[in-house]
């Protein structure tokens, strides 16, 4: 079993920065990839941006590139989003996940955080 611990969510005004950190207790090969997921009030649960553990390659959200940065620290387990350039549409609950790959569907990840909540206001 992995558990993931999130924070560094928070309230900013629009064109602001937030910093999300997720530590997980372990890696095993069912959490090579790990990343950051987000589902807004009334909407489904989209992918942000995910990095493998071992050859670094980086998925991004359309919506997000070019303001958002994920990073990685193999030797403390963690992940982080550097959120850039925040906008209003970026409001959300940001959950970090870990799963053996990058998918597309939630589903398909084996970890879950609790979840931390970024507001962005106008």
């Amino acid at each position: 079993q992995v558990q993931l611990v999130e924070s560094g969510g928070g309230s900013v005004q629009a064109g602001g920065s937030l910093r999300l950190s997720c530590v997980a207790s372990r890696y095993t090969s069912g959490s090579n990839c790990m990343g950051w997921f987000r589902q807004a009030p009334g909407k489904e649960r989209e992918r942000v941006a995910t990095i493998l553990r071992r050859s670094g390659s980086i998925y991004y959200a359309d919506s997000v590139q070019g303001r958002f940065t994920i990073s990685q620290d193999n030797a403390k387990n963690t992940v982080y989003l550097q959120m850039n350039s925040l906008k209003p549409e970026d409001t959300a609950m940001y959950y970090c996940a870990a799963g053996a790959a990058s998918y597309g569907d939630s589903r398909l990840y084996n970890y879950w955080g609790q979840g931390t909540q970024v507001t962005v206001s106008s």
